[in-house]
C-alpha cells in the first residue's frame, strides 16, 4: 500500500513538472519581446535573463520538449504499473485512457491556457528553473540541434528572423485596439512605416493645378499670384511651365525684386528637378540637403509633371497641414456608414481601405481611378459598379473629375 501512495506521489510531482514545461513552452512563445526589453532596461533582472534564454530558442525549445517528453513516459510507465497491479487483464488499457485525460487536461490544455493569459510574468518565473535544465541538457540540445540543421539543408528551409513591414503595422494596430496606443499615435507610427514605401507620383501636384509665374510677368501681377494663391513660395518659367527656372520665395520678392530693383532672373532659388519613381523619403533628404522647400517633378522628355513641396511630404507623415490661407476640405465626408462623398484628389488606396477592398489599386488619386474605370472623360451622373460599390459622378470641371459619392450594396440596394 506504501509503494502504491509512493507511486501515486511520484506521477503527481511528474505532471506537476509536465505542466511546468507545458506552460513555460507557451509563454515564451507569446510573451511580448518589446515589453520585456523594457523591464530589461529599467533593471528588471529576472526579464534580462528572460531576453537572453529568448535570443537561444531554438535550444530552449528542445530543452522543453525533451524534458516534457520524459516526464510523460516517467509519470506513464509508473501509472502502467500501478494499474496492472490492481486490473492485471485491462490495466494497461485503462492506464493509457486515464494518464491521456490527465495529461491533456493538467499537463497540457490548463497550463497552457494560465501561460497564454500571463505570458511575460510566467517566463520571467519560470527563467531561473529553466536555465538549469538547458545547461543540464545541452549536449542534448546540440545533438538535436545537428539533426534540425540537417534536415533543414536537406529541404533547403532558411530561417526568417526579420518582422516585416506587415507584422509592425499588425502589433500597432492591435496595440491601438488595446488601447497600448492612442489612435493619432498609431497613425503615426503606421505614416512613418509606410512613408518609405511612397514614390513622388503619389503625393505631387499636378502640372494642371501648378501655379506658377512667367518671367515676363510685372511686378503687380507678381504681387496678384502671392496674394491669390496664399503661397509663400512660386516657380518661375520662361515661356512654358516646361521650362521651370527656379523658385520664387515672397520674401526675395519684396526685398529683392520690389525693393532693389533686382530682376526676376537674379531673384529666383534653384530648385531639384527629380523624376516621378523617386522614393519620398529620397526626396526628403535631398530637400534637406539642398535647404530647399520645393522640387520640380519632370517626365522621360523633360516636360514638367507637376511639383512637390515640402509641406506635402510632411502631410503624408503628420497628416493634413492647414495655414490660414488654406479652406479645409475633407477628402472623404461621411453621410452614412456605406456612403461618402469622395473629393477626385484622394487617395484610392485609403478609399479601398474605408470600404475593405483587399485589392491593389493602380491608380494614386479617385479621380484617375474613375478616368481609367469609365474609359473616358468623365461627365458629371456618370456611374459605375465596383466590388460591391457603385461610384456616381456628381462634380466635374474643366474635362476633370472633382468629385464623386460611393455607396456600397445595402444603401444601393434600399436606393433601387
Amino acid at each position: 500500500m506504501d509503494s502504491d501512495i509512493s507511486l501515486i506521489v511520484y506521477i503527481s510531482l511528474l505532471m506537476v513538472g509536465s505542466a511546468y514545461f507545458s506552460a513555460t513552452e507557451t509563454a515564451f512563445s507569446s510573451l511580448n519581446r518589446i515589453k520585456m526589453k523594457n523591464l530589461a532596461q529599467s533593471g528588471n533582472k529576472r526579464a534580462k535573463l528572460t531576453l537572453d534564454l529568448c535570443k537561444k530558442y531554438d535550444r530552449l525549445l528542445t530543452s522543453i520538449l525533451v524534458g516534457n517528453n520524459i516526464l510523460n513516459i516517467l509519470s506513464s510507465s509508473l501509472a502502467t504499473t500501478l494499474f496492472v497491479a490492481y486490473f492485471p487483464k485491462h490495466g494497461v488499457a485503462l492506464s493509457t485512457i486515464v494518464m491521456t485525460l490527465i495529461v491533456l487536461i493538467f499537463g497540457e490544455i490548463s497550463p497552457k491556457s494560465i501561460a497564454k493569459e500571463v505570458p511575460e510574468k510566467f517566463a520571467m518565473f519560470s527563467a531561473p528553473i529553466i536555465s538549469v535544465v538547458l545547461w543540464i541538457l545541452t549536449p542534448v540540445c546540440l545533438f538535436f540541434t545537428l539533426i534540425k540543421n540537417g534536415i533543414a539543408k536537406l529541404l533547403k528551409i532558411r530561417g526568417e528572423n526579420a518582422i516585416t513591414d506587415d507584422e509592425i503595422l499588425t502589433m500597432v494596430e492591435e496595440a491601438t485596439s488595446e488601447g497600448s496606443i492612442d489612435e493619432d499615435e498609431g497613425d503615426l507610427i503606421k505614416n512613418a512605416i509606410e512613408f518609405y514605401e511612397l514614390e513622388v507620383s503619389d503625393i505631387l501636384t499636378p502640372r494642371v493645378d501648378v501655379v506658377a509665374i512667367d518671367s515676363t510677368e510685372s511686378n503687380d501681377e507678381i504681387r496678384k499670384a502671392f496674394e491669390d494663391s496664399g503661397f509663400s513660395r512660386l516657380p518661375v518659367y520662361e515661356e512654358t511651365i516646361d521650362n521651370i527656372i527656379g523658385v520664387l520665395n515672397h520674401k526675395d520678392f519684396q526685398q529683392q525684386m520690389i525693393g532693389a530693383g533686382i530682376p526676376i532672373e537674379a531673384s529666383v532659388s534653384q530648385t531639384a528637378f527629380v523624376a516621378p519613381n523617386m522614393k519620398v523619403s529620397v526626396l526628403l533628404a535631398l530637400l534637406q540637403k539642398n535647404k530647399s522647400h520645393i522640387a520640380v517633378v519632370t517626365d522621360e522628355y523633360g516636360g514638367t509633371v507637376g511639383i512637390v513641396t515640402l509641406e506635402d511630404i510632411l502631410e503624408e507623415l503628420v497628416g493634413e497641414i492647414w495655414d490660414e490661407h488654406d479652406m479645409v476640405q475633407e477628402d472623404f465626408t461621411r453621410y452614412s456608414d456605406t456612403c461618402y462623398r469622395v473629393r477626385a484628389v484622394a487617395n484610392c488606396e485609403k478609399l479601398f481601405e474605408l470600404f475593405d477592398i483587399e485589392e491593389e489599386p493602380e491608380s494614386t488619386t479617385v479621380g484617375g481611378w474613375v478616368m481609367e474605370m469609365l474609359g473616358k472623360v468623365p461627365d458629371q451622373g456618370d456611374s459605375f459598379k465596383y466590388e460591391n460599390l457603385t461610384v456616381t459622378v456628381t462634380k466635374t470641371e474643366e474635362n476633370r473629375v472633382r468629385e464623386v459619392v460611393v455607396i456600397a450594396d445595402k444603401i444601393a440596394e434600399q436606393a433601387d
